[in-house]
């Protein structure tokens, strides 16, 4: 588990590695998105059949835009990342627009 500003974020660590090796982000780099104040969180109903899933898409402390997948756990207290990439352009677009679709 990984701690920023009291959020607490978790991780599976080999899908971290592929994550970092398929798409240049680390969950790590990922977590500090969710503290942007214009980030946007849409449900993530496609991937939703086992758990309810989310995706942000939302600036990190490096000033990268990135979307990451994440569902919340131990009562919404833990925020378990799946995913993490670079956003494609209409998430571009969506984030921009403030989520305005």
């Amino acid at each position: 588990m990984f701690e920023i500003s009291g959020k607490y974020f978790d991780w599976d660590i080999k899908k971290n590695l592929i994550n970092i090796e398929k798409h240049g982000v680390s969950f790590k780099m990922a977590a500090s998105a969710f503290f942007d104040p214009k980030a946007v969180r849409v449900d993530d109903d496609e991937h939703s059949q086992d758990e309810d899933r989310f995706i942000l898409i939302g600036t990190n402390k490096y000033d990268n835009l990135l979307t990451v997948c994440h569902c919340y756990r131990n009562g919404g207290d833990v925020v378990r990342i799946i995913s993490a990439r670079k956003p494609n352009q209409y998430e571009k677009e969506v984030y921009e627009c403030g989520g305005a679709f």
